[in-house]
């Protein structure tokens, strides 16, 4: 946990300013440098690790309150991803304060999400795990209201994801959760499926058609490993504590590729 420790220690929040270095400092209770963001960001993987995990939270908690109140499924669901992340008494302690702070009438979503994007230094793989924990998030209580799609499309646009590259994660945490069927994780719902529907999804997980040949098949396949590889994304900046969330996805897009390969033979 090296970017935990330079955290407490202020090596990293020295470093930081912006909306971030606010939220982090109001949680760590270290007084920040006050920078702009673009300036307060450098190129050092802790820092990225820090923003990543102060944006995951604090967002959490403003989708959770999109719609006026906050669910006992959405707050089940964030403690279900602390849990995950397998985080120490004071970490969970900061994710919490976090999320309350998300919750906040006047939360700058737009400053935090230009301040995140720049410390993960656009990396396309990293923000889209941060987009898929955020679809956690607003399908939390098993469906997706409008105010909550409001705010997933207003940060598709910030960080540069198509509507259609987020529907096809929209269909990856469906699956993750169980919304579709299949017992799915995170304590998601199972209902019990038809193998031509599960066949469905599958190809849905990997964004392609029933249509598409083998090769294209084995090139999405291979391309949603490469994007959720678990010590690629920590190398870039996905927290060390986060690896389980990665490392449950390669296993259910290696499921649908096997039930694609199969359905085939």
């Amino acid at each position: 946990m090296s970017w935990w420790g330079k955290l407490i220690g202020g090596a990293v929040g020295l470093s930081m300013g912006g909306p971030l270095g606010l939220l982090i400092g109001g949680v760590i209770g270290h007084k920040f440098v006050d920078k702009p963001a673009d300036e307060a960001l450098g190129d050092n993987n802790e820092l990225t690790q820090a923003a990543f995990f102060s944006a995951t939270f604090s967002i959490m908690g403003h989708i959770a309150k999109a719609d006026g109140r906050v669910s006992e499924d959405e707050i089940a669901m964030a403690r279900q991803i602390m849990e995950h992340m397998q985080l120490d008494t004071e970490q969970k302690k900061a994710a919490i304060q976090l999320f309350n702070e998300g919750k906040k009438t006047g939360f700058d979503l737009d400053g935090v999400l230009l301040q995140f994007k720049q410390a993960a230094h656009r990396r396309t793989t990293l923000l889209q795990m941060f987009m898929e924990i955020q679809l956690h998030a607003a399908y939390a209580d098993g469906k997706m209201d409008a105010s909550e799609q409001a705010i997933i499309n207003r940060m598709a646009s910030q960080l540069g994801f198509s509507a259609r590259h987020i529907e096809q994660l929209s269909a990856l945490v469906r699956s993750n959760l169980g919304l579709d069927g299949g017992a799915g994780y995170y304590g998601g719902r199972h209902s019990g499926k038809s193998h031509s529907a599960l066949l469905k999804e599958a190809y849905e997980m990997l964004g392609i058609s029933k249509a598409a040949t083998d090769a294209e098949v084995k090139k999405a396949y291979r391309r949603m490993m490469n994007q959720h590889h678990p010590d690629k994304l920590v190398s870039k900046g996905l927290p060390e504590e986060m690896i389980q969330l990665a490392t449950e996805k390669t296993q259910q897009i290696k499921a649908a590729y096997e039930l694609i390969k199969k359905s085939r033979k």
